[in-house]
């Protein structure tokens, strides 16, 4: 949730500022032109130093590519690396490259860009994701086409890492302004934007596979959803990437202009606490607080009942999912219980949530079910993502918070002590070293016991796992029922 200029990641939505910010390119519609509704505008075009998914909504997959990507059922497939090979100990990872491939600038890739791209994670990026680049030891150019990766310890996070953000390939020609100026490998490459409205993407001429089916796509960005979902009404877009509000599904489901389908996402939308704050550094408090809230309430208000249930920090794509979302059932006389056992009396907290309509309504009924146990939560609505971002993420100051984390595996942020949640526990970080060096069963049996630990201190309530709906006109296909990864992938999108 899923930024922090400094540092620090989460996988919410964002972006915003970039090349020719104030312009926009004159764009015709036509057959040749698709246009995507999204609710949160990029920030800037600079995912190394800005967290948030808004900007690999945009750019990842379409305008950056890395060695490897993310298929739609989540398995890992080839990309710039057409194929790799890992060594018995699981420390090396060979790469045979793609040939004949050049970045927008006209630069051609190589080993040496591999190479760049992955130590610069470690020396250039600010974003806390870049953590998961710790683990490589140094890069080698064996070949122009020939990259090799070699890892201080077995890591079976890794592979997976280079599916995100975080495995994108630059060319050092192309990073002198990555905020404004993107420049990769992808089928787009930006046109222009209009701060506050819209992102062009045209076809790159250079592009080395299959060319896109739509030579412009137009990223326009809605505030408000309603507009958004006008604007599909009236023939001002052609998809919306994921719908927010379940009231406007019906009026699509209705008309035969549109398909309806519904995926599953990452995107867990939790409520935080700030651990490192009392009371709510006892777990008693947090967990009279989890059992205080009624979260099938809480989803059917925000999204009519559509979504998942999931008690951890753990979606059910995930090797290691299981459902502990009964853990804590509803028990308001419990809560009232725990917080008379902490001594914890007229509790007033701060929720400062991102003014986005899930959170918003989600606030309204967390505040008023905690005034049922006895808890004063004052409602403060922050502009997202700058002012969310900074004030709650970056600098912890709050009490709870709601907010949508929309990054992959993103349970790893638990063994963070940093991180805003506030929460230290060495069982959960000798867990997570575990499941990442050993074998692939026991990654799976040390990640349901994080997720179970978690769990048990209540680390965060987990309010619901988010839908994917995604609204189109029927002239467009190819659209992923799933959102597994941090790209609105535009590739697969084609014509009817």
């Amino acid at each position: 949730m899923k930024a922090r200029s400094t540092a620090a990641a989460l996988a919410l939505l964002l972006v915003t500022s970039g090349c020719s910010a104030g312009s926009s390119a004159s764009v015709s519609p036509g057959p040749d032109t698709l246009s995507v509704g999204y609710t949160a505008e990029p920030a800037n075009f600079d995912f190394t130093r800005s967290d948030g998914v808004a900007i690999p909504q945009a750019l990842l997959y379409n305008v950056y590519e890395g060695l490897v990507k993310l298929d739609p059922q989540g398995r890992i497939v080839p990309l710039l690396a057409k194929s790799w090979t890992i060594s018995p100990d699981r420390k090396t990872y060979d790469f045979q490259l793609q040939q004949g491939v050049k970045f927008s600038n006209g630069a051609p890739f190589t080993a040496s860009d591999v190479q760049f791209s992955l130590m610069r994670v470690k020396t250039d990026w600010t974003i806390s994701l870049k953590s998961a680049m710790d683990v490589v030891d140094h890069v080698e150019v064996v070949a122009p086409d020939h990259a090799r990766v070699v890892l201080s310890k077995p890591s079976n996070g890794w592979l997976f890492s280079l599916t995100s953000r975080l495995g994108a390939m630059f060319s050092p020609t192309g990073v002198a302004d990555l905020a404004n100026h993107p420049v990769g490998t992808g089928p787009y490459e930006v046109a222009s934007r209009r701060r506050g409205d819209s992102i062009v993407l045209r076809e790159n001429p250079q592009y080395w596979g299959r060319k896109p089916a739509y030579r412009t796509v137009v990223l326009k960005y809605f505030a408000d959803p309603t507009a958004l979902n006008n604007a599909l009404l009236s023939n001002g877009i052609d998809v919306i990437s994921n719908l927010t509000s379940a009231d406007s599904i019906p009026q699509f489901q209705g008309d035969d202009r549109f398909t309806v389908q519904q995926g599953t996402t990452n995107s867990e939308v939790t409520l935080a606490f700030n651990g490192r704050r009392a009371p709510l550094n006892d777990v008693r408090v947090r967990r009279a607080l989890t059992y205080a809230i009624d979260r099938k309430a809480v989803l059917d208000l925000v999204f009519n009942g559509r979504g998942t249930l999931i008690g951890s920090m753990v979606p059910p794509t995930d090797p290691w999912y299981e459902d502990l979302s009964k853990v804590y059932s509803y028990d308001p006389a419990k809560a009232k219980q725990l917080l008379a056992e902490a001594g914890v009396h007229d509790l007033k907290l701060r929720l400062r949530i991102p003014n986005l309509p899930y959170a918003v309504s989600a606030a309204q009924v967390v505040q008023s079910q905690l005034a049922d146990v006895g808890v004063t939560a004052t409602i403060e609505p922050l502009d997202f993502p700058a002012v969310w971002l900074k004030q709650v993420f970056t600098d912890h100051d709050y009490d709870l918070s709601i907010i949508q984390h929309v990054e992959a595996r993103d349970i790893s942020t638990f063994g963070k002590p940093k991180y805003y949640w506030g929460y230290d526990s060495k069982r959960v970080q000798q867990l997570l070293a575990a499941a990442d060096s050993g074998t692939p069963q026991e990654q799976v049996a040390d990640m349901k016991e994080v997720a179970r630990q978690i769990n048990t201190d209540a680390a965060a309530d987990w309010l619901f796992l988010f839908p994917n709906v995604v609204v189109a006109k029927k002239k467009v296909t190819g659209l992923a029922r799933n959102q597994v990864s941090e790209s609105f992938d535009l590739t697969g999108v084609r014509p009817a």
